[in-house]
């Protein structure tokens, strides 16, 4: 198991069964890093949470992997909190993302290479890339709109990144 994965799931498992925060150690390269992280949580193949950020917002990718990690588990609006008895049940993957940069043109892009923000007046909605189901740039737009609440006629801006996935 890559050690960002194993460090989000160690959390989830000691925030879930004590409400304590591990710290990782060592630090690996990567962890020292900054930059967007998302974890995903799956039961039995199924999303169970998902949550990161877009930019950094903490000092490295291993505070980001901790807060997104515990959020996953316990904040994601689309499910209830992950409690004890699940957690061996769960597995874990952990998106590093590059920094979104300007789309220029739509037909550059592909959902299995590439991840997409959509914004439009402060609303955002973010699509990770190579997710099942998500074959074409439109679905993506059109996913990433309806995150965000943006109507398809409404001026947006795109960004794409791109992602180191652990699994």
């Amino acid at each position: 198991m890559h050690p960002l994965v194993n460090l989000a799931k160690e959390t989830v498992e000691s925030y879930v069964r004590e409400g304590a925060i591990p710290m990782p150690s060592p630090m690996t390269p990567e962890m020292r890093e900054r930059a967007g992280v998302f974890v995903s949580i799956k039961k039995f193949g199924q999303l169970r949470g998902c949550i990161g950020t877009f930019e950094p917002t903490r000092a490295n990718v291993a505070e980001e992997t901790i807060m997104n990690a515990i959020s996953s588990a316990t904040r994601d609006p689309r499910f209830y909190p992950v409690p004890p008895e699940e957690l061996p049940f769960l597995t874990y993957s952990v998106d590093v993302l590059t920094k979104p940069e300007p789309v220029k043109h739509t037909h550059l892009l592909h959902p299995r290479h590439y991840g997409l923000i959509v914004e439009c007046r402060g609303r955002r909605g973010l699509l990770l890339p190579d997710l099942d189901g998500v074959e074409t740039v439109m679905e993506q737009i059109d996913i990433c709109c309806q995150k965000a609440g943006i109507y398809p006629n409404e001026p947006m801006q795109l960004y794409c990144f791109q992602v180191r996935r652990y699994t």
